[in-house]
């Protein structure tokens, strides 16, 4: 049995530990008074808030130099990629399945086009072909030229409602992703093969060219009315193809525009796959 000496150790010592927590003599927690906390605590409330207005200064500053148009770096960015819609680069028609063909690609692209439709663009400015329609930096809202779904033809969905997937000769739309000040040299044109295989094509609008007056692009905010041109290209597939698998490479040729980057795939080009089938 412990000794009455060893009992009293062991007491003095669960009181050292709770005095070390708290001490009612000194009335101290964890070593420190009341106003010793209190000081600390001021010290750290006052030190954190120096750290937080220096941030909301620095961030203050910075979006000083900002400009809420036009973005200040864009140097990384210099040549478009190519963007094919629908947005699949599987694209396989089963004409004899109108309900899955309709609400996989017709649907989609009806979507896509509601921003082109005649009587949103007749609210765009008609501008000259073949010239940039440049404006003035002083002005802030910049103006857009039309360009109506009309111009994609038989690839427009007004007078084919199945934009040709009904008779197994679909459309694909393509567009360059928008870069602000992009002004493409020379006179850009989509040019598509096919690997493998022999496919007629049709491009819309004529030559599957991009005008010149759709360029350059102002930015989000100040170009809002503004839709990037569209070329549409028909694929005239025979019966004869049904159920062969074709890769198509679409590029833009015809201006300075990059297309042969191995490390971008997309960066002025696009691959996609068509196989039609009944």
């Amino acid at each position: 049995m412990a000794s009455t000496e060893d009992k009293a150790v062991d007491k003095e010592n669960v009181s050292n530990w709770k005095d070390s927590i708290y001490n009612p003599r000194t009335g101290e927690l964890l070593g420190r008074t009341a106003s010793s906390w209190g000081l600390i605590l001021l010290f750290y409330l006052i030190f954190y808030c120096f750290l937080a207005g220096m941030f909301a200064l620095t961030m203050w500053v910075m979006l000083l130099t900002l400009d809420e148009y036009t973005p200040k770096y864009r140097d990384r960015v210099p040549h478009p990629g190519l963007v094919i819609r629908p947005n699949s680069v599987d694209i396989w028609v089963n004409i004899s399945d109108p309900e899955k063909y309709k609400t996989a690609y017709v649907k989609p692209l009806e979507s896509f086009l509601e921003s082109y439709n005649d009587t949103e663009q007749e609210k765009n400015k008609l501008c000259f072909s073949g010239e940039y329609f440049e404006q003035e930096d002083n002005k802030m809202e910049k103006e857009a030229c039309q360009f109506k779904r009309s111009l994609l033809s038989s690839c427009s969905g007004l007078s084919d409602t199945t934009f040709g997937y009904g008779e197994g000769q679909p459309c694909v739309l393509l567009k360059m992703n928008r870069i602000i000040g992009l002004k493409p040299r020379g006179e850009p044109y989509i040019n598509c093969t096919a690997k493998r295989n022999v496919v007629q094509m049709s491009y819309f609008p004529t030559e599957g060219r991009f005008d010149k007056m759709y360029f350059p692009y102002y930015g989000k905010k100040a170009h809002g009315n503004y839709v990037q041109p569209l070329v549409a290209v028909k694929l005239l597939v025979s019966p004869e193809d049904y159920g062969t698998e074709m890769t198509i490479e679409c590029r833009v040729d015809g201006s300075d525009i990059r297309n042969n980057d191995d490390r971008d795939k997309f960066l002025g080009r696009v691959t996609f796959r068509v196989k039609v089938f009944k």
